[in-house]
């Protein structure tokens, strides 16, 4: 009885060492064509390259060269853009996509793709829904808005006042150095784009505002670009004379509030004229050019028409 026993166990026992071994002789077959695949695939492609920059590293060879002497005696600068700026505008531009899908579900083709569904999903609010947002929330809201276009506003427009830029784009704005009301939207259609409607339309975009916010900011944005180009410093309203001297001057005063140009450094000279000490909120009904009236050929004297004028 106990060999009866014992036999179908020594059976067994033989046939799991049999699959054991068979299985990690698979394995070792697998493992090792995936091996062999891999070598050759690696040598493939290593070859491929070194071809590509044996015929091909001249011209980066001498584009390297190109920047070394460009930036020659400014080698700390270029370090800076390849290990810095490069790096960072490759993970912004691809961060800004993929923010762009989670704050919108769109494009499909991309979103289709999320690994967790009904994760991250778009929070924007429909703009036209039923509740409107409380006044506290507004004013949140109205202070974002004003924040983002001051930042939008002053680096893309001082941006446009690069020489190249200029000519080609803003100068059709600055055709009015005494500016008038309706001009504060006469510009090229990019800039626009880029320096009238994205500064304004990120805020609201980016917070997914209500209808009744975005109506009322993008009034209020309209009402004081206007007071800023229409060249009278009338009672009661906000001063245009930080805007009046960009146009002005050309090189100062590029902001809208003016935080910016105090933090670069574009409002020294405005702040040595009569402009500046008139840049007040007029709570009378007296012109402050005929109380602090500007001393005849004050600027001229201190600046040349090049440092007045650059870009005329």
């Amino acid at each position: 009885m106990t060999g009866d026993m014992e036999s179908p166990r020594r059976q067994e026992k033989s046939n799991q060492e049999g699959h054991i071994w068979g299985s990690m002789r698979r394995t070792a077959l697998i493992l090792g064509s995936g091996l062999l695949l891999s070598v050759a695939f690696w040598n493939s492609v290593t070859w491929h390259l070194q071809r590509f920059w044996g015929a091909s590293g001249y011209f980066w060879q001498t584009q390297w060269e190109k920047l070394l002497s460009t930036f020659e005696g400014n080698e700390w600068l270029l370090f800076f853009i390849g290990a810095a700026l490069v790096p960072a505008l490759c993970f912004w531009g691809f961060n800004g996509l993929l923010l762009v899908v989670d704050t919108t579900g769109k494009p499909t083709f991309i979103s289709r793709y999320r690994i967790q569904l009904g994760k991250n999903e778009p929070w924007r609010r429909d703009p036209c829904c039923q509740e409107l947002p409380t006044f506290h929330w507004f004013l949140v809201e109205l202070a974002f808005f004003t924040l983002v276009e001051e930042i939008l506003f002053y680096y893309s427009h001082r941006l446009l006042h690069h020489p190249t830029l200029y000519k080609k784009i803003h100068k059709k704005h600055h055709e009015w150095t005494a500016p008038i009301g309706v001009i504060s939207i006469y510009a090229h259609p990019i800039e626009h784009v880029v320096s009238n409607m994205l500064p304004v339309m990120v805020g609201p975009l980016a917070m997914g505002s209500h209808l009744s916010s975005i109506t009322v900011w993008l009034s209020l944005a309209l009402i004081i670009t206007t007071i800023s180009h229409c060249g009278y410093h009338l009672p009661f309203l906000p001063s245009p004379e930080f805007h009046d001297y960009h146009h002005l001057k050309f090189n100062q005063c590029y902001g809208v509030l003016g935080v910016l140009d105090h933090l670069h450094g574009t409002d020294i000279i405005f702040k040595q004229t009569k402009a500046y000490e008139r840049h007040v909120l007029l709570l009378g009904f007296t012109p402050l050019s005929e109380s602090i009236p500007d001393p005849p050929k004050k600027m001229e004297s201190l600046l040349g028409p090049s440092q007045l004028f650059p870009h005329k």
